[in-house]
């Protein structure tokens, strides 16, 4: 057949019936509820500076601990897992304490600005560290004490203000026409933050006589830390309370519970079915996240011009996230997530196999697109699904589910795969911790089980509409 008669025999009818149906979809979806500029600057304000202070967390820490302390990769893994036991209780504890007295804005400001203060502690470990040891040695074991500590400080007044109360104002405040476009924007903010936060340290750089990195960190450290200050100042003047209406009825400790009930799970099935999903795919990131640009850094992958490479992967997924939450919000979850875990799943291929900067370009560029959307559409479906009443005690959930189990598992195995490794990567090296191309295939692994959660979702929510 010539390729004018394929044209001219145009869309088969079950084409034209699915892209009909798609039509009806997006005519039908109800227009979104309007956010005042008011409102999306503190949305847009608090949730990237708040992922500038977690990627100074969640990144900068690994390599302070590191070229500070020469810190092994056990130290990076417990100062991972510490970090999110101490999130997880400080938002179960504050998110339902913010449900009971009705308010969100008190513990948002309150928390910002000693969130910045403890950012400021760790421009001074170092010297304090140094001051109280008595050889090199010491102040090395006793610096590495000192980051786990000061991480969980800071954890707990970052979780107090963003991870409890900014996370359920932001649910209090949107609705089902709007979820999606805002965690398209809540979503790419950890990213964005990266590029943040890497681009602008190296302008703090250091580079000694025998070509190796470190940076001014006590500059650095002042400087995110003042910048969250200003944030919490900011949103004093500009956040509105939400409102919610004060919980009243069980006492404190039974609401705590009410969560982790099979009782509440058989209740509230659809919000638990997304949560256990979402806590797949976080298993899955973490496998390889807290090693990530240990891993790009490498002398044998990208060195130190990483940046580069990550520049515009983040920026294009950032792009794509933002954009995709729009459809998430007209189409719907199930719709929506297939693709960013494909995704997901290419990008953490390309990455085990490639180690060329093209390749590791376009991995990085899949892998973190996949990421962000499939960040955002759960995101959006949790939020959809969370309990009127229980707003704040759900965020509290949300973070044992997506960041405390995968925070305790995932850099677990991503350790062990590059420990075993003698093929791929370099695995341990001495004393210190080359993270194994391994990672990512491990990670890619362990998504794959995400589909199972999402084949139960659509059939949960066939029930629901049958219902």
């Amino acid at each position: 057949m010539s390729h004018n008669a394929v044209i001219a025999r145009g869309p088969s009818p079950r084409a034209e019936h699915r892209w009909e149906a798609i039509r009806m979809q997006a005519k039908e979806a109800p227009a979104a509820t309007p956010l005042s500029r008011k409102t999306w600057l503190v949305i847009v304000l608090l949730a990237l500076v708040g992922q500038i202070a977690w990627a100074v967390e969640n990144n900068f820490f690994n390599l302070f601990i590191q070229d500070a302390f020469g810190a092994s990769l056990a130290d990076v893994a417990l100062m991972v897992s510490a970090s999110a036991a101490t999130a997880t209780a400080t938002t179960l504890l504050v998110g339902t304490f913010s449900d009971r007295v009705g308010k969100r804005k008190v513990f948002v400001v309150a928390g910002t600005l000693i969130w910045g203060i403890s950012i400021c502690l760790f421009a001074v470990l170092q010297q304090i560290s140094g001051a109280l040891a008595r050889d090199a040695a010491a102040a090395a074991s006793l610096g590495i004490t000192l980051t786990v500590v000061a991480d969980c400080i800071m954890t707990f007044f970052g979780s107090f203000a963003n991870d409890a109360c900014f996370n359920a104002w932001l649910t209090d405040i949107t609705d089902e026409t709007n979820r999606g476009r805002v965690e398209g924007v809540n979503s790419a903010m950890p990213l964005l933050s990266m590029l943040v936060v890497f681009g602008g340290a190296m302008f703090l750089m250091i580079v000694g006589d025998d070509g190796s990195v470190t940076y001014n960190y006590p500059l650095f450290f002042t400087i995110i830390g003042g910048v969250v200050i200003a944030t919490g100042i900011i949103t004093a003047l500009c956040m509105d309370e939400s409102h919610p209406e004060p919980r009243k009825g069980e006492g404190y400790f039974a609401e705590l519970a009410y969560g982790f009930k099979p009782s509440s799970m058989a209740d509230n099935r659809m919000p638990y079915l997304v949560l256990f999903g979402y806590c797949i795919f976080a298993c899955a990131m973490q496998v390889f996240m807290p090693y990530y640009v240990l891993y790009l850094r490498l002398p044998y992958i990208l060195g130190e011009n990483y940046v580069f490479v990550m520049a515009p992967c983040i920026i294009i997924a950032s792009v794509f996230t933002i954009l995709y939450g729009r459809l998430v919000d007209t189409r719907g979850f199930s719709a929506t997530v297939t693709l960013p875990l494909l995704f997901f799943i290419a990008g953490c291929i390309l990455l085990t196999v490639f180690s060329n900067a093209v390749g590791v370009f376009i991995g990085s560029m899949l892998m973190l697109s996949g990421y962000l959307g499939a960040v955002a559409c759960f995101s959006a479906a949790i939020r959809n699904h969370t309990p009127a009443d229980r707003v704040g005690l759900y965020q509290g959930v949300r973070i044992f589910m997506v960041v405390l189990v995968p925070m305790l598992v995932g850099p677990w195995i991503g350790s062990s795969v590059s420990a075993s490794s003698g093929v791929v990567g370099f695995g341990v090296v001495g004393d210190g911790f080359a993270p194994s191309s391994l990672i990512f295939a491990a990670g890619a692994a362990v998504s794959l089980l995400t589909f199972v959660l999402t084949w139960l979702i659509r059939k949960q929510e066939r029930l629901e509409a049958a219902a």
